[in-house]
């Protein structure tokens, strides 16, 4: 009876937990309030980034293109198109309170390859890597339920600075042009909730002169994104070295 009484009360403990689950996002993430970021190409060594590659040597550059590659094939536009053809509305939040998706899922917006432009890789499949103008992806970490700005309809902007090396750096764009990340990707409702959910993502290619090296600091600017966290050098932000040789 002993054994009885303890199998039951356990059981019943693992019923009613279960119960007050959500299924669709995690009970406590109070430790997620701001984002990640990283870089691709995403050639991490310890805490640091380091993007090398010789324009003249296929081989240094198509590690470089390849990390590319990987992670913008899933926003190719036809794939888009199939997966994610809600019609949303640019610069505003896609705010949904029912699962009116296919399957009781939410709708997702499509983000396509070519937003990127001269980074998307369709003109220039090896993003600048044969040249001194190379391309680097910027991608914020995903937080359900988050809302840049704190939903005060002002969208979150990618400003990178030149650290070091700035006589080596002929300017640089971004793609889109405007560097943000549009309203309508936010919140992020779960993967459960958004199985066919993108990152927004925002491209920046650099023009590379004389020594062709410097140290770059890329920072999502919003008003609840923090960017000076000691013990973790990416919530915010991420800084990387990049070097072209020939």
């Amino acid at each position: 009876m002993f054994y009885i009484v303890m199998t039951a009360l356990f059981a019943l403990a693992i019923y009613v937990l279960m119960y007050t689950l959500d299924p669709y996002a995690p009970d406590y993430q109070d430790r997620l309030s701001s984002p990640g970021v990283m870089v691709w190409p995403d050639t991490y060594e310890d805490e640091k980034v380091v993007i090398a590659y010789n324009a003249s040597n296929k081989k240094s550059w198509m590690k470089m293109v390849n990390s590319i590659r990987t992670l913008i094939q899933p926003y190719n536009d036809t794939l888009q198109e199939h997966y994610n053809p809600h019609n949303c509305t640019a610069e505003k939040y896609f705010l949904q309170n029912s699962f009116n998706g296919p399957n009781h899922t939410k709708w997702a917006c499509a983000f396509y390859q070519s937003t990127l432009g001269d980074c998307s890789g369709i003109d220039d499949p090896t993003f600048g890597y044969t040249t001194s103008q190379p391309c680097v992806i910027i991608k914020m970490n995903r937080i359900i339920g988050f809302l840049p700005n704190n939903g005060t309809g002002l969208a979150p902007r990618l400003i990178c600075t030149v650290l070091e090396g700035s006589e080596n750096v002929n300017g640089f764009e971004y793609h889109p042009y405007n560097g943000t990340y549009d309203l309508s990707y936010y919140p992020y409702y779960g993967k459960l909730a958004q199985p066919t959910y993108v990152n927004p993502l925002v491209a920046v290619k650099f023009n590379l002169i004389r020594q062709k090296t410097a140290q770059i600091e890329c920072r999502v600017v919003a008003e609840n994104i923090a960017y000076e966290n000691y013990y973790d050098p990416f919530e915010g932000k991420v800084l990387f070295n990049l070097t072209s040789m020939s």
